[in-house]
Formats: structure tokens, C-alpha cells, sequence
């Protein structure tokens, strides 16, 4: 993470750096850390916060940083040009953050504005399950599709084997790939709250990924050649620019066929369930669908 010219920054960015995390986790305490950069910068904070981790950690600043980030205010990208408030789910990450950041710092957990849990969303049912790969082996059968619709079909065949999470999906490399032996190499990274360390599997993969991910390397590889190469299965497919806080910094402008984070491809899935009418089958999260095949597994 960039240094500032705050000590109570450095000093955060130092103890965050020896922070044993997920990735997931390591998203969300960097969005903390964005968030109480821009409390600084906008003054939202008390001066003093600016000049220590202990200050910056206290109580109080804490209390009007949580306070005002709910609000949305603190928000490094606008969604649709606005800065709403932020989700429960988020909220209560960022309250999980602040204990974990706390406890590293030698400082007991906060004791007040603890979220209530957020229960996970409806999955959809098993007979939704098989109702979805039997549409996709069709639409793979029918071979009319844009490329869209080719990549969406390829990372849903892949939940439906694999159940990766989404984190573990986006980080896919080529060479991780094996069609030959129809094989997937996963990451798998531990739930937040446990101590597991990450874990290596090959997961077999049905003709219905085969045929999905057969389809999508051809309109990838296509991608790939306007940028300038990667190993990374998921691309984008038209060019984009880096998000940016202060609007006198240029944008960076991206060529379709760049890597796809894992945000990206989130936004995808949810863009592409509308675009291409299967509303009816997939549930609006991916991680919702993940925990659908998860659940027809421990049926099986």
C-alpha cells in the first residue's frame, strides 16, 4: 500500500502489511484503509488522527468514521454517479476489519456497533440446478452466441463443477487448465474467521465446462492479441479505464482482452444473467449459485 505524508497512514499500512488475510479479507481491509484516508483528507476526522495509529484507532475517531462511511460519503468510486449508503454486508466487514485491525494494534476489539450477522441469501433449489445446466448444454449446443454470452456460459459451467468461489475463479491461469485430462486447478482459500491455510485441488470438470470453456479460449485468445497477452482466463471484452478519486487525474485507458479482477467478473455475471434472459435461473449473486452447488453436493 502507497505511503502518505499522515504517520497515522504509515503506520497502518506497515501493521496491515504484516496482516495475516484472504484475499477477500485483503479487499475489505483495504477498503477500510481507503475509506479512513479520504476521512483525513476531507477533515471528517479529528486532526490529531492524522498523527498516530493509537489516535487514529481510538474510540471516538472510529465511532465518526463508522458513522459517516455508512453513509456512503466516503466512497472512493461512485455507483451511477452517486455515493449511496453501504450495504449491511459491507457494514459489517467493515466492523470486522476494524476489530482485526485493532487486535493487531495491541487494542481490545471495539464494543459497540457490532452488526447483526447478515443472513445469506436464498440459494436456488436443486431442480433450479439441473434446470440450468440442462438450458446451458442447449445454448452450448445451438452455438448462437455473442461473446458475452460464450464467457458467461463458461464461468457458470464452472460453478456448477467446481463451486470455486469467485476469488478463486478470477485468479485462473491458463496453465491451470487441462482439457485433455478435463481438469481444473483451484486454489482453495479458507472462509474468514478460520485458520486453514490455502489449499491446492484439481477438480474434474463435465463435458458441459469442457464444451463452455472449448467456446471461450477461441474468443479469448482474439481478446488477448489487441492487448498485450496475459495467462489469465477471464478477460474483459471491451476496453474500460482505472477508476479514479480526483477527477484532474487522466484515466487510464485499458484494450479489451485485459485480466478481469475478480469485481469485474462479478459484474459480468450480474450484467449477463439480465442481458441474456436467465433471470429466471441464476440467482442474482454468484455466490449464491456456488452455495446452490455446494448444497447438491452434500445431497449427493
Amino acid at each position: 500500500m502507497p505511503t502518505t505524508s499522515w504517520p497515522a497512514l504509515d503506520a497502518l499500512d506497515t501493521l496491515l502489511g504484516r496482516l495475516p488475510a484472504g484475499p477477500s479479507r485483503r479487499r475489505q481491509l483495504g477498503m477500510v484503509r481507503a475509506e479512513l484516508a479520504q476521512a483525513l483528507t476531507l477533515g471528517t476526522l479529528p486532526v490529531a488522527a492524522q498523527g498516530g495509529l493509537a489516535r487514529l484507532l481510538a474510540d471516538d475517531t472510529l465511532r465518526t468514521y463508522v458513522r459517516v462511511a455508512g453513509t456512503g460519503s466516503l466512497r472512493t468510486r461512485t455507483v451511477r454517479g452517486a455515493r449511496p449508503p453501504t450495504a449491511a454486508a459491507t457494514n459489517a466487514a467493515r466492523l470486522a476489519c476494524l476489530d482485526q485491525i485493532r487486535r493487531a494494534a495491541g487494542l481490545p476489539p471495539i464494543g459497540w456497533g457490532q452488526a447483526v450477522p447478515v443472513a445469506p441469501r436464498p440459494t436456488p433449489l436443486a431442480a433450479q440446478i439441473t434446470d440450468l445446466r440442462e438450458q446451458l448444454g442447449h445454448a452450448l449446443i445451438t452455438r448462437a452466441s455473442t461473446p458475452g454470452q460464450i464467457r458467461l456460459h463458461a464461468v457458470v459451467a464452472l460453478v456448477l463443477d467446481t463451486a470455486a468461489r469467485s476469488g478463486e475463479l478470477a485468479d485462473r491461469r491458463l496453465t491451470d487448465l487441462d482439457l485433455a485430462t478435463r481438469q481444473l486447478r483451484l486454489l482453495r482459500q479458507p472462509q474468514h474467521g478460520t485458520h486453514a491455510p490455502p489449499r491446492h485441488e484439481s477438480v474434474p470438470l463435465t463435458h458441459l465446462s469442457v464444451a463452455a470453456l472449448e467456446r471461450w479460449l477461441p474468443v479469448r485468445d482474439r481478446l488477448v492479441q489487441r492487448a498485450h497477452g496475459t495467462s489469465r482466463l477471464w478477460v474483459s471484452l471491451t476496453p474500460n479505464h482505472s477508476g479514479v478519486v480526483d477527477p484532474a487525474v487522466p484515466l487510464v485507458r485499458r484494450p479489451a482482452g485485459m485480466p478481469l479482477e475478480e469485481r469485474g467478473l462479478l459484474r459480468s455475471y450480474q450484467q449477463g444473467r439480465a442481458a441474456h434472459g436467465l433471470t429466471a435461473l441464476l440467482p442474482p449473486k454468484l455466490e449464491q449459485l456456488r452455495r446452490a452447488v455446494v448444497a447438491t453436493l452434500d445431497m449427493s
